[in-house]
């Protein structure tokens, strides 16, 4: 039997590593802060001392981490993943990065004699716990096709991209969209309360017509109640935001109306909101 690894318990790798050991997977996990382990080692899951043992005892080992330093340090790092990374064995990186991060990580995994498949998701926290995701992999194809029955696990889809970079790219391409359809959202229904609309029938009229998605039937409620329940972190957002931005700066693309996303979730997270749901942008729209 394959054995995997897990790399970060955060609130979307605790729910995607869950759903590995309730399919009956033999899966060994980290995380940097060791007590986010229990619940899992609860469910069935070994748990590792550091990267570096995950990746020297597994087959296929994954990771869900924060940010580009956050994947740099769990793979470069003391005690990381390329100390423990072996021939043939996988290491397949979930994490939002830019292309770079994940070019540097292939290349050094594959000195090493590894195989690398980047393949970060698009969804969050429920999708997650479902096992919905859709995933979007770059890299290596035969560790693709071997570690398909754990990818569908995790996902309801997955795409393979081509060489490594391309995942990276296109979950850019989707978070930037979403940023820019958040930001909408919350402008249009503060422009509307504003001019005396009841929140409901303006997300109810949404709901009934051309511009009716999952984003905004999700999102919307929260703007009204005022609460935002963390599913997908605000500062996790901006974080993407800004890799679109200086993706669009490597390639010669103008990002006029992505660049000003990226400026009003910079102003949410200097006010305090980068810890709650990336709906809290709303906070700093509405006034």
């Amino acid at each position: 039997m394959i054995q995997y690894g897990f790399l970060g318990l955060g609130i979307m790798g605790n729910a995607m590593a869950a759903n590995l050991v309730r399919a009956g997977l033999q899966v060994m996990v980290w995380n940097r802060d060791p007590a986010k382990c229990a619940p899992l080692v609860a469910l069935g899951a070994r748990q590792g001392g550091s990267p570096r043992d995950v990746a020297a005892a597994c087959d296929i080992t994954f990771a869900m981490l924060a940010d580009p330093a956050a994947a740099r340090e769990v793979c470069f790092g003391p005690a990381g993943v390329l100390e423990g990374i072996a021939a043939g064995r996988g290491y397949i990186d979930m994490s939002t990065v830019d292309d770079v991060t994940a070019s540097a990580i292939a290349g050094a995994v594959a000195e090493r004699g590894g195989r690398f498949l980047e393949a970060p998701v698009s969804g969050t926290k429920k999708p997650a716990e479902d096992g919905t995701l859709v995933i979007l992999a770059a890299g290596d194809r035969g560790l693709y096709d071997e570690a398909a029955p754990a990818l569908d696990k995790m996902g309801k889809k997955r795409f393979y991209l081509g060489s490594v970079g391309q995942g990276a790219r296109m979950k850019l391409v989707i978070n930037a969209i979403m940023g820019g359809m958040m930001t909408a959202l919350c402008e249009g229904v503060a422009l509307g309360r504003k001019g005396g609309l009841d929140g409901a029938d303006i997300l109810e009229a949404l709901d009934a017509g051309a511009l009716a998605n999952p984003l905004f039937r999700g999102k919307g409620p929260m703007l009204l109640q005022g609460e935002f329940p963390t599913s997908f972190p605000l500062k996790h957002m901006q974080k993407d935001l800004r890799l679109a931005v200086a993706l669009g700066d490597e390639l010669g693309q103008p990002l006029h109306s992505i660049a000003a996303v990226n400026e009003i979730f910079k102003q949410a997270r200097a006010a305090g909101h980068g810890d709650a749901d990336v709906a809290a942008v709303f906070q700093v729209i509405k006034q």
